[in-house]
């Protein structure tokens, strides 16, 4: 399944976002497998069945870095670098709840000139 038959509706997904997505295609591309999933493991590229909910937490078990943690610092990089509206959609959550995101800071290399 390479990128090219990827269907992306509703938001184009961030470039670092892709390019993370884009390599695990491309990793999934030298394996012999039909699963039609995007994160595949040793038993499941055999069939059609998706990852356990579990495998993503024991994937990042050797880095000490919870899955909540990675996502939330994810969160918060991209409502705060791109519209928290369109954050929302691409992650398929309200818009509301992307504002308890936003940092409490302004990047003063983000302001225009005066």
């Amino acid at each position: 399944m390479g990128a090219q038959q990827l269907d992306v509706d509703q938001v184009s997904l961030d470039p670092a976002s892709w390019t993370v997505l884009q390599r695990c295609l491309d990793h999934r591309d030298s394996w012999p497998t039909d699963n039609p999933h995007v994160m595949g493991t040793k038993g499941t590229k055999a069939g059609r069945g998706a990852a356990s909910t579990a495998y993503p937490f024991h994937v990042l078990d050797d880095c000490g870095f919870p899955p909540r943690m990675v996502r939330s610092t994810r969160l918060v990089d991209l409502v705060n670098t791109l519209d928290p509206k369109l954050v929302a959609a691409a992650f398929g959550m309200d818009p509301q709840a992307t504002l308890i995101y936003l940092a409490d800071h302004i990047d003063a290399t983000r302001l225009p000139e005066p």
